[in-house]
């Protein structure tokens, strides 16, 4: 996939998400006087129906876990690769992450592996994950359990 194509990707993406956020409805609140009478909650979609955006961020977290670089044995999300994940109520997922160097010769697998794990989790409908230089990886970005098993603790 070319980097025009990718861009547009990224950028469909993220207006889906944006378009989601603003779609969904604010949550009523009541006065101490008032009481509601039987509060039904509003129809839900599919996605919220199955699970919420949180807990398929969770999910996906823990299948960021099984991925791993084949040069470094730790997993992604523990090295500090990912920055961001942002989940939608309809289940789409958005992935910024990077590489520990630009010239990593993984990223032609990488990437695609992190977006086959990441459909496969359940509640997720659609994945886009974003590849980004800034700011650059360096080894603080780990966390203490990838330092321990790099034996740096």
């Amino acid at each position: 996939m070319n980097s025009m194509k990718i861009s547009r990707l990224i950028k469909e993406t993220r207006r889906k998400i944006a378009s989601a956020r603003e779609q969904q409805p604010a949550a009523p609140t009541a006065t101490p006087k008032e009481a509601p009478a039987a509060v039904q909650p509003p129809p839900a979609s599919h996605s919220e129906t199955s699970r919420s955006a949180a807990v398929i961020e969770q999910d996906v977290i823990e299948a960021l876990r099984t991925v791993f670089d084949p040069e470094i044995p730790v997993n992604i999300y523990e090295l500090g690769l990912v920055y961001e994940i942002d989940v939608d109520v309809h289940g789409r997922v958005l992935v910024q992450m990077t590489l520990t160097s630009p010239g990593c010769p993984v990223a032609g697998s990488l990437i695609p592996e992190v977006e086959q794990k990441l459909l496969a989790v359940a509640g997720v409908t659609d994945v886009c994950v974003e590849l980004v230089w800034e700011p650059p990886w360096d080894p603080s970005r780990m966390t203490d359990a990838a330092r321990l098993q790099l034996g740096l603790l």
